[in-house]
C-alpha cells in the first residue's frame, strides 16, 4: 500500500508545478486506518509546504496522533520563508512517516529524518525513490550540477529545416511549421520553468515576445543573448511586460525591468550564463533559440531534455534543423505534428 499513497503524493505535487521553483514541488497525504484524511501539496514558493497543508486539512486532528504521514520528498528541518515541517510532524505526534526520497538541498539532507527519529517517530524511506528523483529532476540538477536545468525545444519540418533562408525582404515574424494545439502546449511549458532563452538571430527575425499567452501561469524571465547590443529596442523583448537580461560585451546601464549582464562571449560563454543563472537561483530554464544556439549546446553535452517537433510543412530548402545523437523516448502526436522527447542521460 505504500506505493500506492506515494503515488498519490507525486499527483498532488505535480499540481505546484511552475509555481514553487527554486523549490521543490512536493506532494502530501495523511492515512488512518487504511483511509487518506488528509492531503497537500507545495503551490507556491514562500508559501505553507505540503506536509502543513496535509495536516491542515485533517477535519479530526486527533487522529493524526495515529496514522502515517507519506509525503514524496524529505520533510524540511530548518526555517527558512516557513517553519520546519519535521518540527510540525513531530509536534502533532504523528508516529510514522514514508519517505520517497532524501532532500537533496544541505539544510536538510537527512536532518529531516534524524530529526523525526530522535523523536521517536517511525522512519521508513526510499519508496519509489527513482521515480521521486525523475518528478523533481529540475531541483537535482541544480544542486548536483551548479546549474539550472536545460530544456531545447525547437520545431522542424518534414523535410528537417527548423527555418527558411531569410533576406532583408523577409517579413520579421515566425515562420510557423505547427500549429495553434503545439503553441498551446508550448505555452504551458513555459509556465512551468522560471526562465527562457533565445540568440540574437532567433530575437532579430521572429521579434517574440516569449511570454505566456495561451493559458495561464507566470511569465518566464526572459534571457537574450546580445553580443554587439544590436537589437532594436522597438523588439517585444523590450516592452517592459517582463523580467529581461539580456547578455553581451557591451556595456549598458540597466533600464526599468531589463538587466544588462556584460560577459565575455567565448568558448566558455554558456557554462558561464549557467553558472550566472545558478547563482541568481533560476532552477531550470527553456531555450528556443535558433540553430546556431541549439547547436552549441548540443555539441558541448549542455543539456538535459529536448522536445522536437515535426509539422508536415515543407521548407524544400532553409536552416538545418539541429540532429540529436540519441535517441528519442517517447513520441506523442499532436494535432498535425509529432512531438520527439529526448533525454541526455550522462
Amino acid at each position: 500500500m505504500d506505493n500506492i499513497y506515494i503515488k498519490r503524493c507525486f499527483q498532488l505535487a505535480k499540481r505546484g508545478a511552475g509555481n514553487t521553483h527554486p523549490n521543490p514541488i512536493v506532494g502530501c497525504v495523511i492515512v488512518y486506518n487504511g483511509k487518506i484524511i488528509g492531503e497537500g501539496f507545495h503551490r507556491k514558493c514562500g508559501t505553507a509546504h505540503a506536509e502543513v497543508n496535509a495536516i491542515n486539512s485533517v477535519k479530526d486532528k486527533s487522529l493524526l496522533s495515529k496514522s502515517t504521514l507519506y509525503v514524496s520528498l524529505e520533510p524540511c528541518a530548518h526555517q527558512g520563508r516557513t517553519p520546519a515541517c519535521s518540527d510540525l510532524i513531530i509536534r502533532k505526534k504523528i508516529p510514522n512517516v514514508v519517505i520517497a526520497c532524501l532532500d537533496i538541498y544541505e539544510k536538510v539532507s537527512g536532518k529531516g529524518i534524524k530529526m523525526m527519529q530522535k523523536a521517536g517517530i517511525n522512519v521508513k524511506i526510499g519508496i519509489l525513490q527513482k521515480e521521486a528523483i525523475e518528478l523533481n529532476r529540475r531541483f537535482f540538477t541544480f544542486y548536483t550540477k551548479k546549474r539550472p536545468y536545460i530544456i531545447l525545444k525547437w520545431a522542424r519540418t518534414t523535410d528537417n529545416f527548423i527555418d527558411i533562408i531569410r533576406t532583408q525582404d523577409t517579413p520579421i515574424q515566425p515562420n510557423w511549421i505547427t500549429d495553434e494545439y503545439a503553441r498551446i502546449l508550448v505555452h504551458k511549458w513555459r509556465s512551468e520553468e522560471p526562465a527562457i532563452m533565445i540568440g540574437t538571430n532567433t530575437a532579430e527575425k521572429d521579434n517574440p515576445k516569449l511570454n505566456v499567452r495561451y493559458g495561464s501561469g507566470t511569465n518566464p524571465i526572459r534571457i537574450v543573448l546580445d553580443r554587439i547590443l544590436r537589437l532594436p529596442e522597438n523588439l517585444n523583448l523590450f516592452n517592459g511586460s517582463q523580467k529581461t537580461i539580456i547578455f553581451t560585451e557591451k556595456q549598458k546601464e540597466n533600464k526599468k525591468i531589463c538587466e544588462y549582464v556584460k560577459i565575455k562571449f567565448d568558448n566558455k560563454l554558456m557554462i558561464n550564463i549557467f553558472e550566472y543563472l545558478y547563482k541568481r537561483n533560476i532552477q531550470s530554464i527553456i531555450i528556443e533559440g535558433g540553430a546556431k544556439l541549439l547547436n552549441s549546446l548540443i555539441k558541448d553535452n549542455l543539456w538535459d531534455e529536448a522536445r522536437v517537433f515535426v509539422g508536415e510543412k515543407m521548407f524544400y530548402d532553409g536552416i538545418k534543423s539541429p540532429v540529436m545523437k540519441v535517441k528519442h523516448y517517447k513520441i506523442e502526436t499532436l494535432s498535425n505534428s509529432k512531438l520527439y522527447y529526448f533525454r541526455n542521460i550522462i
